[in-house]
Parts: structure tokens; C-alpha cells; sequence
């Protein structure tokens, strides 16, 4: 453990702490992630997160004459749960087992190529999620099935317009915008009892819950900052949804919504 350098520390950290950033990861855990595993190789780390990226000061435990400071922007932000799971039994191996750096820089590299649940799957699920509110919203299987072709539609929408590496607050105008187009069907052809629940759920996969979370987290744990700027970044995503919404309605001239 000793031959590790501290570049090399603050680079693996680096490395990791922006993935768990990007995978919607709150600060206090990307510290005790990262901290955990820096005690197994003997150094002392300080992190600065930020929405957009992640500061590491890393230095030996028994040496505070020499520091590096590194910082890394974090990549486009796709929330992946099981992602923070894997990166904290990594940490959790390095600190029990005093796995080397080498054999964390493998196992991270595995970890980040793991494919992604295929966008057709992640569709169907999205819209039965929407589907099944707007029956808790008392619709009928008539709004929930417009709710769920909303939802299906919109998502993929937004999946297109992502891949064409469009801004995440377009996708997100255009994925409301779809999703009302396909859902106000409902209350222009007065399908089912209740159009306007599925019109109110069908654009409900696009709520930033994580980052919501994660900031009042932040909040409490002292992370000021980086609350202040989750905050910020999931309200303009419930103005850029109201906005493709309000679009749409206004367009179709429905006045009962």
C-alpha cells in the first residue's frame, strides 16, 4: 500500500466520486465512500462536490507536507441506483480486504461499463407507473391506458433527444410537450371518466425526484452548495415541464385543465 502514489489516489478518487455524482449519488455518501477507501491505502482525503463536478485533496496520513488537488467535471447526470451499490461494495472490499489500487481501478472500469436497461424496457415500465397513478387519480383503464402511451411516447422522445446531445431542459420541454399532445387526446375526444388524470400523470416520470432528494440531504448534512444547486437544477425542471405542458394546452385550446 505504501507504493501508491497520492496522483494516483486522487485520480481513482476522482474517477469514482464524479460516477456516483452522475449516478445520483448525495454528497455524504460519496464521502464515506471515498474516505473509506483512502484509510485503507493511508491517506487523509477533503472532497468539494459541486452539481458539475468534484474537487479531491488527498495526502498521507503521516506525511501533511505534500497534498494534490485534483478536480474532474462529472459526466451527463443518468440516475442508476444500482450503480452506488456496486461502487460501495467496492469501497467496502478495499477497506476489509486491503484490496490494492490496481485491483479498484478493474473492478471500477467493470462497473462503468455495465450496459443500461434498454430504453424500450425503461419505457414500458415508466408508462405502467403512469398508467397505474392515473388509476389512483381515479381514472378509468381508458385514461390509465392514455396515460401510459403518453408516458411510453414522451420518454423515448426525451431518450432521442438526449442521444442527439440536445440540453437536458429541451428534452425535457419537448418529452411534457409530447406526452400532453398524446394524453389531451383524452379530454378532446372525452375518453373515459377522467381525461384530466391522465394528462396530470402522464408527465409524472419526468418529477426530478432524485436531485429533489438529494438536496434536502445535502441541506441537512451541511453540504450547502451542492443543496443550493440541486435545488435550483430540479425546480427549472418542474418550470421546463409546466412550460411543455402549458404549450400544448394553450395550442389545443383546452380551457378545463
Amino acid at each position: 500500500m505504501s507504493e501508491i502514489s497520492a496522483e494516483r489516489a486522487a485520480n481513482f478518487m476522482l474517477d469514482a466520486g464524479t460516477f456516483l455524482l452522475a449516478s445520483g449519488a448525495h454528497c455524504g455518501r460519496i464521502r464515506s465512500n471515498l474516505e473509506r477507501m483512502a484509510s485503507a491505502w493511508g491517506f487523509d482525503i477533503d472532497i468539494n462536490p459541486t452539481f458539475t463536478g468534484l474537487a479531491v485533496t488527498v495526502k498521507r496520513t503521516d506525511e501533511d507536507s505534500y497534498a494534490v488537488t485534483f478536480f474532474k467535471t462529472a459526466p451527463p447526470h443518468k440516475v442508476h441506483l444500482s450503480i452506488l451499490t456496486d461502487i460501495s461494495r467496492l469501497s467496502w472490499r478495499v477497506y476489509d480486504d486491503q484490496m490494492s489500487v490496481e485491483w479498484a481501478e478493474n473492478e471500477l472500469k467493470a462497473i462503468k461499463s455495465k450496459k443500461s436497461y434498454n430504453a424500450i424496457t425503461v419505457a414500458f415500465a415508466v408508462g405502467f407507473s403512469c398508467a397505474g397513478l392515473c388509476l389512483f387519480s381515479f381514472g378509468d383503464l381508458y385514461n390509465a391506458l392514455m396515460a401510459f402511451v403518453g408516458a411510453f411516447v414522451g420518454l423515448l422522445v426525451r431518450t432521442w433527444f438526449t442521444v442527439k446531445n440536445f440540453n437536458s431542459m429541451i428534452c425535457v420541454v419537448f418529452a411534457a410537450f409530447v406526452t400532453t399532445l398524446i394524453t389531451a387526446l383524452g379530454s378532446i375526444l372525452n375518453i373515459g371518466v377522467n381525461p384530466e388524470a391522465a394528462m396530470a400523470t402522464g408527465v409524472l416520470y419526468l418529477i426530478p425526484g432524485v436531485p429533489l432528494i438529494n438536496s434536502v440531504i445535502d441541506l441537512i448534512e451541511g453540504y450547502l452548495s451542492s443543496a443550493i444547486n440541486r435545488s435550483l437544477f430540479a425546480g427549472f425542471t418542474l418550470l421546463c415541464i409546466a412550460a411543455g405542458m402549458t404549450l400544448c394546452i394553450t395550442m389545443l385550446g383546452i380551457n378545463n385543465f
